[in-house]
């Protein structure tokens, strides 16, 4: 749980007064409830809430509410739909402002001819999905499993991966150019935008400052606009589904699958979280999955074939103890798809792969963007995932690394009944993700009931405090942090969790903080994350 340090009461009633004129009377809350979910993620919560929270509607307002709290030496937390879990918006600095950016939510410009949109940062993707879909187009990277409520902006700032990632990398492999608000609410623009100045086109002219902004949880200033570009949306894909004996196998295999550039995304389990989904699924999902693979289809004939073929298979097609992979093909013809599933399924045969019912790789599609039941476990639970992206060499020498770390706390795990899993996805041709997953008996915090469904959450028990079993997953996601960083690995979502400026040559934290002096040189922006503290020279 984060430490606040003192920032004085600069919360008053005329600030209030102020910022309500700018936003109007939908634009500020100070309840307890709002103010005490602005504070916390599915990890932790801050031991003082933050003292309001701001809802801008537009670019003018969101530059207007950051100038006058930049001239009050207010410090800011830009936050998305909440779903972090590395204290990226989690206020450590007395009286800070959660800026709640999901009133800013629109589509605001999309051009067919020039294969761009732009959105508000608060766009959903599943609502970015929807507006494309009826001009036969989408974004390369289009969205985290989270997608439902996860907005555009806290992708371009967290960055995230799974939907197109396969071929297309993470989120802001697909941004051209972004509107930025800096710290003392001026306005900065970011790549190649045409005569008026206001027409993003293109990313690159000259050095990259979009890119600058992309990953950074914040620190540097509040997405304001993003625009991406579009591809014409796939007309064929097919799915599959294989099964590995260990998990070794599975990172070999999912190595030389991303080499050969044949999915457009991958996921894969181990046994324990295999288990956990088998558990956590219900007749309802089901009923639903089934009705979003016959609307996939072409045809109403063809759906129902493949949602009689989904049903057939159920949910017992994979092994309790074996590595499942699902992945997914997609083209311009069928041709080409049907090649590259061959290709798939030559190679997932040769790392000891057995091909199974693709009854998960379908709905993965169908169902891109999921309810977030999968925030508590089927017991209710508490879950929290860790990740690192590795190179595809090291991957199955990571995967060991992890599982030395979770034997060796094995006893500590079965004392507080805490279970563990895997998920694993690619990143274009060269990275993989290695994300361990921890459940443990826990209470909820508040971002689980404005997550999961109600009628979801309602029939989960309950768990009480429980610090000493949080104590030994704190304990674990330390351990895993310092094998992530003794091979080497990325990630993403830094926040406050993972070592970002301290692990920087000492001319890199050069130039970060050149760039944080230039951007934000009170340092109230978002203090404490990327490893910059409130006042730090």
């Amino acid at each position: 749980m984060p430490d606040s340090a003192s920032h004085g009461d600069n919360i008053g009633n005329g600030l209030k007064a102020a910022l309500l004129s700018i936003t109007g009377p939908d634009g500020v809350t100070d309840d307890e409830a709002t103010r005490r979910l602005h504070s916390g993620d599915i990890w932790s919560e801050s031991a003082e809430p933050v003292a309001l929270v701001v809802a801008p509607d537009n670019l003018e307002q969101l530059s207007a509410v950051t100038a006058l709290l930049h001239r009050h030496q207010v410090p800011l937390a830009p936050r998305g739909a909440g779903m972090s879990y590395t204290g990226g918006y989690i206020p450590t600095v007395s009286g800070t402002v959660s800026l709640d950016m999901r009133r800013m939510n629109r589509v605001i410009d999309l051009r067919p001819d020039d294969m761009v949109v732009t959105v508000e940062a608060g766009c959903t993707w599943i609502d970015l999905n929807k507006a494309l879909a009826p001009h036969g187009l989408r974004t390369p990277f289009f969205g985290p499993m989270s997608g439902l409520i996860s907005t555009i902006g806290g992708g371009v700032s967290q960055q995230n991966a799974m939907l197109g990632a396969g071929h297309y990398g993470t989120t802001s492999e697909s941004v051209v150019a972004l509107t930025m608000v800096l710290a003392d609410g001026s306005i900065l623009r970011t790549g190649a935008r045409g005569e008026d100045g206001d027409t993003p086109f293109y990313r690159h002219f000259g050095p990259d400052l979009t890119g600058l902004f992309c990953g950074d949880c914040g620190a540097f200033g509040t997405k304001a606009h993003i625009t991406l570009r579009l591809i014409q949306a796939p007309k064929h894909e097919d799915y599959a589904s294989f099964e590995f004996p260990t998990g070794g196998d599975l990172m070999r295999a999912m190595a030389a699958l991303a080499r050969a550039g044949v999915a457009a995304e991958m996921c894969a389990f181990d046994p324990g979280l295999t288990r956990v989904r088998m558990q956590r699924a219900s007749m309802t999902s089901d009923v639903k999955a089934l009705g979003a693979v016959v609307t996939r289809q072409k045809s109403l004939l063809r759906g129902l074939w493949e949602a009689v073929r989904v049903a057939g298979a159920g949910r017992s097609f994979v092994s309790e103890d074996s590595f499942p992979l699902h992945l997914n093909a997609e083209g311009r013809s069928a041709e080409a798809v049907a090649h590259d599933m061959a290709t798939a399924r030559r190679i997932a045969t040769e790392h000891h792969g057995r091909e199974v019912a693709n009854t998960i790789a379908k709905v993965i599609r169908a169902m891109p963007f999921p309810p977030l039941n999968s925030a508590l476990g089927p017991g209710g639970e508490r879950w929290i995932p860790i990740h690192g992206q590795i190179s595809l060499s090291k991957a199955p020498a990571l995967y060991e690394a992890v599982e030395q770390v979770f034997a060796g706390m094995a006893d500590d795990f079965a004392k507080h009944n805490i279970k563990t899993g895997y998920l694993f996805t690619s990143l274009s041709t060269n990275a993989l993700i290695v994300e361990p997953v921890i459940y443990w008996p826990e209470k909820r915090l508040p971002v689980h009931y404005q997550a999961l469904e109600p009628t979801h959450i309602a029939r989960l028990p309950e768990h009480a405090d429980n610090p000493d079993a949080t104590a030994v997953v704190t304990e674990a996601r330390k351990r895993l942090i310092a094998t992530f960083r003794r091979f080497g690995c990325g990630h993403f979502q830094v926040g406050r969790s993972y070592p970002y400026r301290e692990s920087r040559d000492a001319a890199s934290q050069s130039v970060l903080d050149a760039l944080k002096d230039a951007v934000d040189p009170a340092r109230v922006l978002n203090p404490g994350v990327l490893g910059f503290a409130k006042g730090q020279k």
